[in-house]
């Protein structure tokens, strides 16, 4: 492949993350092909699995799209991921929910001994595989592209059958009248899962969620052991939650 063409695909890609979405027309223009060439290189993009072509244009395949967003703010959310594996103790057990911040959490548990996790998340399987000291499981289900999960109530049952100490779950908005929301419904039944068969809930998420709202609610602030985010979450919102007696810890 000739460097012209390497070229071409990083500035999709590229845009695809960024944007969400790219249109030929306007891509053609800004690398200054022709549209032909265009499609054809969106062909091949979508044979590797890097995208999917619309009429018109493309959007990111689901993995790219969910690797996309985990490179959002990475540094708060690495920073997030490693104060929750703070919190794991040898022989624990964890339930992680699917998400760009949960599904760190693994890369940081080396050196913790004899860990059990339950997950949904196809992204906490792959970064829990190279660790001989976490024993996995992956709950069966309907699996949900947009987040590289499994959902629906064969999943569910799954959770349910089994009880653990800390449960890791997050969000796509917290509202400032204390409600954590999801965006889709089975995602919010995978969350209610999750904290019935915990001891302890705690929300990861960085600050940016805050004061936003999903479709559904999950969740109240109430519910949950506590909250780790950034260090970005402004004073006010940190008060309000604390109010609500919840573990606040900006990191």
């Amino acid at each position: 492949m000739g460097s012209d063409r390497r070229e071409r695909e990083a500035v999709i890609l590229d845009a695809l993350a960024k944007d969400g979405r790219i249109q030929v027309s306007a891509m053609a223009r800004q690398l200054r092909v022709s549209e032909v060439t265009m499609r054809a290189t969106l062909r091949d993009l979508e044979s590797r699995g890097l995208l999917r072509r619309t009429h018109g244009g493309a959007v990111p395949s689901s993995i790219h799209h969910v690797l996309a967003r985990r490179s959002h703010r990475a540094d708060a959310k690495e920073r997030i991921a490693a104060a929750a594996a703070d919190l794991v103790r040898d022989g624990d057990s964890l339930m992680i929910e699917a998400g760009t911040t949960t599904s760190l959490v693994p890369r940081f548990l080396t050196g913790k001994k004899d860990l059990h996790i339950v997950t949904n998340s196809t992204l906490v399987v792959n970064n829990a595989r190279v660790n001989p000291e976490l024993h996995v499981t992956l709950t069966g289900g309907m699996f949900h592209r947009a987040s590289e999960s499994m959902v629906g109530s064969i999943a569910q049952r799954t959770i349910r059958g089994f009880n653990a100490r800390l449960a890791f779950v997050g969000t796509d908005g917290l509202r400032t009248d204390d409600a954590l929301t999801t965006q889709f419904a089975e995602g919010a039944d995978i969350i209610a899962a999750m904290h019935e068969s915990a001891c302890e809930t705690w929300l990861l998420t960085d600050s940016s969620k805050y004061d936003h709202a999903g479709f559904v609610n999950v969740l109240n602030v109430e519910d949950l052991k506590g909250i780790i985010t950034d260090s970005e979450l402004a004073p006010e919102a940190g008060q309000l939650l604390t109010d609500h007696g919840v573990d606040l810890r900006a990191v």
